[in-house]
């Protein structure tokens, strides 16, 4: 499965998905991210993401699943 790299841009309560490239192996897929995230002028609130997928669409789909938050317990303060 190939690791994909994403702009995402937040337009209003979705996001824009933008592909920038794909790699084979993480390795190379990190550093590109890596060099994006520095050299990019990112507006507010964008990201370069990279994500692990088998195509496109689940990768798309990945990136717009909400992020559950780990609940906190008394102990995690």
């Amino acid at each position: 499965m190939p690791y994909y790299i994403y702009r995402v841009t937040p337009v209003g309560p979705i996001r824009q998905l933008a592909k920038i490239t794909q790699f084979d192996a993480f390795k190379e897929a990190s550093a590109e991210a890596k060099r994006l995230r520095r050299e990019s002028d990112l507006a507010a609130g964008e990201l370069i993401k990279t994500i692990f997928a088998d195509n496109e669409l689940q990768a798309e789909e990945l990136l717009n699943e909400p992020r559950v938050e780990v609940p906190m317990t008394g102990e995690d303060y």
